[in-house]
């Protein structure tokens, strides 16, 4: 009874995601690779290829070549068969070496068929190039929306740009106006304080001319008065009016 060769389980952690690096919860659905995910991704292809083909050495019938030597000497020997004038013996010599190359890839074909192990790592390293393939297709997928996102977002700067230099016109011109409407102001209270002057100076110039023709007018009935006192010294009849007037000029 043979002996069953042992398997060897390979665990492998993906590589560093969007998720760890911002230390949220993921696993649920699909998360994208970091740059250093995805070169850890690629890391680990390349070592389950050099497990694979140290295994390949290891498991391979000791007498047996390398499957691409023997290939190339299966090409070598069928463009020899074509291309050269052979006697009988010799192309069967050709044929009989031919054939047993072939038995020896099947050999070696077969082996690796019925090494669970070596099947293993070639499932494990096709796994593991088709999942780098597959980050590095959303790596170009998401760097062509970052891409479009930066546009966009480029767009958005000059457009407000275009609106903050609008603005800084709207100031301009606001303060350009504010500062007219200062001097405005200015004008008027200082048109104002004219106005108050010369209301002064016409109530000083009121006041003068009313003090004017108050002493014009006392001057005038004291010398009414004092015709009116000759009168009634000389003996001559006094009216009523006469006599008040003398009253108020203090003569009676």
């Amino acid at each position: 009874m043979g002996v069953r060769a042992l398997r060897k389980l390979v665990l492998v952690r993906h590589g560093q995601a969007v998720t760890n690096l911002h230390n949220q919860f993921g696993g649920w659905s699909d998360t994208k690779l970091t740059e250093l995910g995805l070169k850890q991704a690629h890391a680990v292809a390349d070592r389950l290829s050099e497990e694979l083909n140290r295994l390949k050495k290891e498991r391979l019938p000791n007498e047996g070549e390398k499957l691409s030597r023997l290939r190339a000497d299966i090409k070598r020997l069928e463009f020899k068969q074509m291309t050269s004038v052979m006697t009988p013996d010799k192309e069967r010599d050709l044929v009989d070496s031919l054939n047993k190359l072939q038995a020896t890839i099947r050999q070696h074909e077969m082996a690796f068929e019925e090494n669970e192990e070596i099947q293993g790592a070639i499932k494990a390293v096709k796994e593991a190039k088709e999942e780098a393939e597959t980050q590095h297709s959303l790596v170009s997928q998401y760097a062509e929306k970052a891409q479009k996102e930066h546009d966009l977002m480029v767009g958005l700067y000059e457009e407000s740009d275009g609106i903050r230099k609008e603005a800084d016109e709207a100031q301009a011109r606001f303060l350009e106006a504010k500062k007219k409407a200062d001097q405005e102001h200015r004008w008027h209270i200082a048109f104002i304080r004219q106005v108050h002057d010369f209301d002064k100076i016409l109530s000083g110039l009121r006041h003068k001319a009313k003090a004017e023709m108050s002493a014009k007018s006392q001057t005038a009935a004291k010398k009414e008065a004092s015709d009116i006192y000759t009168k009634f010294k000389n003996g001559e009849k006094l009216s009523t009016e006469d006599l008040m007037t003398l009253q108020k000029a203090g003569y009676l």
